[in-house]
């Protein structure tokens, strides 16, 4: 299996380990993948100033991955709801969509139809499958709590993305079910984790993620476990924002699905970005 990979904009700056994460373990797998340097930014940014510049960096995506015969793979749950929506965009009659390949034109580019995007999460869980990802293994976090975050555009609209039940998704949960450890039921495992609003109402933002963070970690969750890069931002960098403001009640780790996954198939950590990842460590058992 071969993929066109779309390395998402907020990882090549600030998640680097999710990027190294998901390549070690896609190879472990034997999923191969291309990067298109030819590539630009899904244009999530630009959704609310210009609907049209923003599906027209998302079809020049689609398009190049055509172009190369490659289904387009990403591992970003905003770039993967850009993508989905441009897509659908293609099967309307109407006039955004003729302007859109218009522009298209004038690089060589069209879409067809002939390729999907698929999120990092769907190839793992729809295309290998959870029986052969079971097979390969070898440690095992039986005991482990984790609270797993879907996030919103993996999700929302159902219509447009196809991912799975947005009112009670299973998939993610079977996937982290694979490791040994086990998915939590936590009240607020479907909110949006605060990331729209950065930077328009970072109160507001804040508030969302500790609201999230202290629903997690009341559920009995020992981590968050996250699939998508603009998510683990607020886990992380928001989270240390909130314990300076004195949250204790928001402290709690946050994992990228990969990282998990990798030491789960005997990746080493310093491959997977967890150097200080050491808490997982206790937890190993080998099946």
């Amino acid at each position: 299996m071969r993929f066109a990979m779309l390395r998402c904009c907020t990882t090549a700056i600030g998640l680097r380990h999710y990027e190294s994460s998901t390549s070690a373990v896609l190879k472990k797998l034997g999923i191969e993948f291309v990067d298109v340097k030819e590539f630009n930014c899904c244009g999530y940014p630009l959704k609310n100033f210009s609907l049209q510049a923003y599906l027209h960096a998302s079809a020049r995506n689609l398009a190049l991955a055509e172009q190369r015969s490659l289904d387009l793979l990403t591992v970003c749950n905003c770039c993967y709801g850009s993508l989905k929506r441009a897509q659908h965009l293609f099967t309307e009659d109407s006039p955004m969509r003729d302007s859109v390949r218009e522009s298209l034109k004038k690089e060589g580019l069209d879409f067809e139809g002939r390729i999907e995007a698929k999120h990092l999460l769907q190839v793992l869980h729809d295309v290998i499958g959870v029986d052969a990802i079971g097979s390969r293994v070898v440690r095992r976090f039986d005991g482990l709590r984790l609270a797993v975050h879907y996030g919103c555009h993996i999700l929302r609209p159902k219509e447009i993305v196809q991912f799975d039940n947005p009112l009670a998704p299973t998939k993610f949960d079977r996937l982290v079910a694979l490791t040994g450890a086990e998915s939590v039921s936590w009240p607020r495992k479907l909110d949006c984790c605060g990331s729209p609003q950065v930077g328009v109402n970072d109160e507001l933002a804040m508030d969302l993620t500790e609201k999230k963070l202290i629903s997690a970690r009341e559920a009995g969750a020992d981590a968050l476990c996250v699939a998508c890069p603009y998510c683990q931002h607020q886990f992380e960098t928001v989270q240390r924002m909130l314990l300076e403001r004195g949250c204790p009640g928001c402290a709690l780790p946050s994992i990228l699905f990969p990282q998990l996954l990798g030491l789960s198939l005997g990746i080493d950590e310093a491959e997977l970005g967890l150097e200080n990842g050491k808490f997982l460590s206790k937890r190993v058992n080998n099946p």
